[in-house]
């Protein structure tokens, strides 16, 4: 069982060779000026990523510094829909913040939000069969339901629409496209499959360290149908579709440049963990001493960030 598993993953991983790959990264709309930069600067870790890999991927990055409108959502996916082709890949990363009345999700957006059924109808017209969507923000897995199709990855950031609180999987996730780590296998390929196990493993390890109980559970669903689970494997028949996605494929110069930048990378994320925790005491704390000390930090999280991605 395992050889033919394996044999199955290397024919779509060479089925994909001749594909063309489409990346869309959508901002949502911040809310605060710590999300603003952090989002931002989440996006542009995908964008650097992607565009330090090899055969030239399309990379769209939407809402970044105000946030997305639907217009701009729509018609970024509405261009997918006319460009791409069936045996062509089409991921969508949703970054920001969202909302679940328990029914509806809605992603928010500057302007109207959208639902996760009003995206499925958008997304139902990409061409692309093989699509990886990506949501990041709070309340994430009320979206799973309307989003699962055949041949679709879907992961989330929470296992329902009911955790609000602002999440960390999207900065960990943003992570893999920069972290050489996330390539378990050390192959020079991040699957879906590992960026969503180095994102999750990640989030656990934060909130481990900062001793508070977690508020979210990534989950992930690729077999079309039915819930999101929490650790895909051959138990629930979920990971195998998302294991042979290839999200991020590495060439010699982008490793060595990742390497390169780790220092960087874990200075973000010491400052990221430092916004966290005066977050977290800013009820203590008087409003001018919060609004001086964040905008200090948020100050030198956007310094760093551009160090990165020179």
């Amino acid at each position: 069982m395992r050889l033919l598993l394996t044999l199955l993953i290397c024919a779509m991983f060479a089925s994909l060779a001749g594909a063309r790959s489409v990346y869309v990264t959508v901002v949502g709309h911040p809310g605060e000026d710590d999300y603003r930069v952090r989002f931002d600067g989440w996006a542009q870790q995908i964008s650097r990523g992607l565009s330090m890999t090899p055969g030239s991927p399309l990379v769209k990055t939407i809402g970044a510094k105000a946030g997305a409108t639907r217009q701009e959502l729509e018609a970024a996916i509405e261009e997918a829909a006319r460009t791409t082709e069936a045996g062509d890949t089409f991921t969508l990363i949703l970054i920001g913040h969202g909302s679940f009345d328990g029914r509806d999700y809605k992603f928010n957006l500057k302007g109207p939000d959208i639902s996760s059924a009003q995206l499925a109808v958008l997304l139902d017209r990409v061409k692309a069969e093989r699509q990886l969507i990506v949501n990041t923000t709070s309340c994430s897995g009320g979206s799973v339901a309307a989003l699962v199709k055949p041949k679709r990855i879907v992961m989330t950031a929470t296992r329902s629409g009911t955790q609000k609180n602002a999440t960390i999987f999207g900065r960990y996730f943003a992570d893999a496209f920069t972290d050489v780590d996330a390539d378990s296998d050390k192959n020079d390929t991040v699957s879906a499959l590992e960026a969503f196990q180095y994102a999750q493993r990640r989030t656990t390890e934060y909130f481990d360290q900062e001793k508070r109980i977690s508020t979210e559970g990534s989950v992930l669903n690729d077999i079309g149908s039915g819930t999101a689970v929490r650790d895909p494997g051959k138990d629930n028949g979920q990971g195998l579709l998302a294991g042979a996605f290839p999200m991020l494929r590495y060439g010699s110069s982008s490793v060595s440049q990742n390497t390169a930048k780790s220092g960087l990378l874990q200075r973000k994320e010491e400052l990221e963990q430092q916004i966290d925790r005066l977050k977290y005491e800013k009820q203590s704390m008087s409003p001018a001493d919060y609004r001086q000390r964040m905008n200090a930090l948020l100050l030198m999280l956007a310094k760093t960030q551009a160090e990165i991605d020179k």
